[in-house]
């Protein structure tokens, strides 16, 4: 059934109505009448009933007010369809073209809009090997009096990358020509204020876009870790500026697999971007002292100088305001001091080498990594790596005949890739697993003993398969109880940041507080070794979680929730991103939207239809 109906005239009647808190949403925390009487033209009438459909209808409203018209049709099935059904096709109609950039012609007003810079001009940074780009970036300089295009140095030092944050902007990334014109190859960023293609969200970001048929957007994001590694050297924690001497957790391989596995990438194509792969493994992670250690696993070790400019003021003041009085200054004043390097501190800039490997690790921040992570070969890097190794031996053996010519001087085979996991396995099951408590840790390899901090990056080894069936067991059987709560596993569990300050930092990656990649990461272990039941209900709890929120919330999909209150309302260090917006999102927020799609590609048909209900979780499995 249809109604036609005067779009503003209908739309300040039902916000006047039930928006009563003024947030141009309805949401479950509005007073009014929850039933809203649509009538059209030729006298029919039906009431509106409930959060969740006056919501639908004023989200329907707001895109067809988009379409700049006076009237339009709105489809009763619209308002009142499935909640999961609904979020599904939104994300995979709506959201991922919202969450699409490039860095084009077409593109570039995006970013001279950018509200992370404040600057009267915005810049652009174009690699140093990269003639083509910079020639078309300059064309565009010339048409956008506020944009200046930079080329790079050859050789990007610490010491360079911190002389630009008197002018930070963004990195360019890759172009492509097709029939004489030339476009960025399109990527999609995580949302809300990340206007920026980030390193391990467009992993995951990638998996939602090979499930819902974006191929073409899928290979993009390939195409842009090609371009950063071969460009700037690694796939970077984000195309800007600062973060020039930083990386991200290594997902490529990953990636590649993926869009394999979805789609038939030719031949050279898959060449192509395991070259770069390996490159990557080479360069990035395993020269000695940098991010390999003695024992032949790795570590996070970001470079950089001084205090991460990506951090607003006071973020850091729990740490500066120790340092402050030593130098008779206020915290603000030797902040901006220390920031311009008016003053040099050792111990200061140690604590923030580690403070950029901890965000290069993708978990900015948790108290296990605060002060410490350079120093850590962390269980997720390593099983990250590992991951690597074992995915090259695959494609060696699988696409190209075990014969696999690198270059000129180097040809592989599977069991050169198989050798270096094995012993990685070995090296990560000797340090890392704690037989007593049953879960891995990270391994302090200056202090030669386990970091103990119980994450949730515990898991990784069952997504990597690395655990022998007995570890599995236990991790599945005695530790995740410990991590599960109504709606997902947290990043930590409540005795491991038991005995922080109550004045110290929330930080964003510890319990509470659920986030998608370790959900994704969770359930896909789970599957590797069969514990098909642990993983139908993780799937549940997470995706009851996104769907009553969205259903509560005026559609919202957030970057992550307080499972303590399985809620998207956060008092952490950074807030939640994919929350602000008015009337409807566009675009969820990407490893969010992709946990959704993906997870109800695991769940079975009984529990979907308990999620369409929204069957809360601890009724059905206790």
């Amino acid at each position: 059934m249809k109604f036609k109906l005067h779009i503003n005239q209908t739309l300040s009647q039902l916000l006047a109505q039930e928006d009563t808190d003024g947030d141009k949403k309805i949401t479950i925390d509005d007073k009014g009448p929850k039933s809203f009487l649509l009538e059209d033209d030729k006298g029919n009438s039906i009431a509106i009933e409930g959060t969740y459909q006056l919501s639908n209808l004023l989200q329907e409203l707001a895109l067809s007010k988009k379409n700049n018209v006076e009237f339009t049709e709105i489809n009763l099935e619209d308002i009142t369809e499935d909640p999961v059904k609904r979020i599904s096709r939104k994300i995979k109609d709506l959201y991922w073209k919202g969450l699409t950039r490039t860095i084009d012609a077409a593109g570039v007003k995006k970013i001279l809009e950018d509200d992370k810079i404040e600057n009267a001009i915005s810049y652009l940074y174009v690699p140093a090997g990269d003639s083509f780009a910079f020639e078309y970036f300059k064309n565009l300089e010339a048409a956008n009096p506020s944009l200046k295009v930079v080329q790079l140095p050859a050789a990007i030092a610490p010491e360079y990358v911190l002389s630009l944050n008197k002018k930070p902007g963004i990195l360019a990334l890759a172009l492509q020509t097709k029939n004489n014109k030339t476009d960025g190859i399109p990527f999609v960023v995580p949302g809300g204020r990340f206007n920026e293609m980030y390193g391990w969200d467009s992993y995951f970001i990638t998996m939602g876009l090979l499930i819902d048929d974006k191929i073409d957007l899928a290979l993009g994001m390939a195409e842009n870790f090609k371009y950063q590694i071969d460009h700037y050297g690694k796939i970077l924690n984000a195309n800007r500026s600062y973060y020039l001497t930083r990386t991200q957790p290594p997902l490529y391989t990953s990636l590649i697999v993926d869009i394999i596995e979805r789609s038939n990438p030719e031949k050279a194509w898959i060449e192509r971007h395991l070259k770069t792969a390996i490159k990557e493994y080479k360069t990035v992670w395993m020269e000695q002292g940098k991010r390999r250690t003695p024992n032949g696993l790795n570590r996070y070790r970001a470079e950089g100088i001084g205090l991460p400019f990506e951090v607003e003021e006071g973020h850091f003041d729990d740490i500066l305001e120790k340092y402050a009085p030593k130098y008779g200054l206020s915290t603000r004043e030797f902040e901006k001091k220390y920031l311009e390097r008016e003053i040099l501190d050792a111990d200061l800039d140690h604590y923030f080498m580690h403070d950029r490997s901890m965000r290069e690790s993708g978990h900015d921040t948790t108290n296990r990594l605060v002060g410490i992570c350079a120093d850590l070969n962390t269980v997720a890097i390593n099983s990250l790596l590992y991951k690597y190794e074992t995915d090259i031996a695959f494609l060696i053996e699988t696409i190209f005949n075990d014969e696999f010519q690198y270059n000129e001087n180097t040809t592989y085979s599977s069991e050169d890739w198989n050798k270096k996991a094995a012993e990685r396995k070995q090296k990560i099951n000797e340090l890392c697993w704690n037989e007593t408590n049953g879960l891995y840790l990270d391994y302090n390899f200056e202090l030669n003993e386990q970091h103990y901090f119980e994450a949730a990056t515990t898991f990784y080894p069952l997504w990597a398969k690395i655990c022998t069936d007995e570890q599995a067991a236990i991790l599945v059987k005695k530790t995740l109880p410990k991590f599960k709560m109504k709606g997902g596993i947290a990043g930590s569990t409540p005795s491991s940041i038991a005995a922080v300050s109550e004045h110290a930092p929330i930080r964003q990656w510890d319990y509470p507080f659920g986030w998608a990649p370790h959900q994704i990461l969770l359930w896909k272990g789970l599957l590797n070794y069969d514990f098909q039941e642990e993983a139908q209900e993780m799937i549940y709890r997470w995706l009851w979680l996104i769907t009553r929120n969205a259903v509560d919330y005026n559609g919202t999909i957030p970057e992550k929730f307080d499972l303590s209150i399985s809620s998207h309302k956060i008092f952490a260090e950074y807030g939640n991103v994919g929350t602000e917006f008015d009337y409807i999102t566009e675009e969820g927020f990407g490893w969010m939207n992709a946990s959704y799609q993906f997870g109800l590609t695991l769940l079975n048909s009984g529990l979907k239809e308990k999620l369409s209900n929204l069957t809360d979780p601890d009724t059905l499995f206790g």
